[in-house]
C-alpha cells in the first residue's frame, strides 16, 4: 500500500499521479504500485512539486510496518532507536498584542455620541 499526500502543488502532477494512483480525497492518493513504479513517481513528485510539498507512505518490513518520506515539509522523519518519528521545528511562542484600547463605535455606545 502506497500513500501520497500532495499540498499546493500543481494540477497536472495530480492528474499524472491519478494514472497508477487512486485519488480518494483532493491531494491523497492511494494504490499498491510496484516498489520501482513508487520510485519513479516519487521522483516525478519531488521534481515537479513547484512551491507545493509532499508526503509518501509505504509499507516497508520494519516494526512499524511502514516508513515515509517528506519532500519540502517542514516536518521531517527522524530515526529513534529504530523508529522513525515525525520532528516538528519548535516555534517560539507568539507574545499577545497589546491592546489598542477602545474602538470608536465602542466609546459611542459606552459614553454616548455628545
Amino acid at each position: 500500500m502506497t500513500v501520497i499526500v500532495l499540498t499546493n502543488c500543481p494540477a497536472g502532477l495530480r492528474g499524472f499521479l491519478t494514472r497508477w494512483l487512486l485519488e480518494i480525497s483532493p491531494g491523497v492518493f492511494l494504490g499498491s504500485p510496484s516498489t520501482r513504479v513508487r520510485e519513479v513517481l516519487w521522483a516525478e513528485v519531488r521534481q515537479y512539486s513547484a512551491q507545493g510539498r509532499a508526503l509518501l507512505a509505504y509499507q516497508t518490513d520494519t516494526e512499524q510496518g511502514f516508513t515515509f518520506e517528506t519532500h519540502d515539509h517542514a516536518w521531517h522523519p527522524t530515526d529513534h532507536e529504530g523508529l522513525t518519528l515525525i520532528h516538528r521545528p519548535t516555534t517560539p511562542p507568539t507574545p499577545n498584542p497589546p491592546r489598542q484600547g477602545w474602538s470608536k463605535a465602542a466609546k459611542r455606545r459606552r459614553f454616548g455620541s455628545g
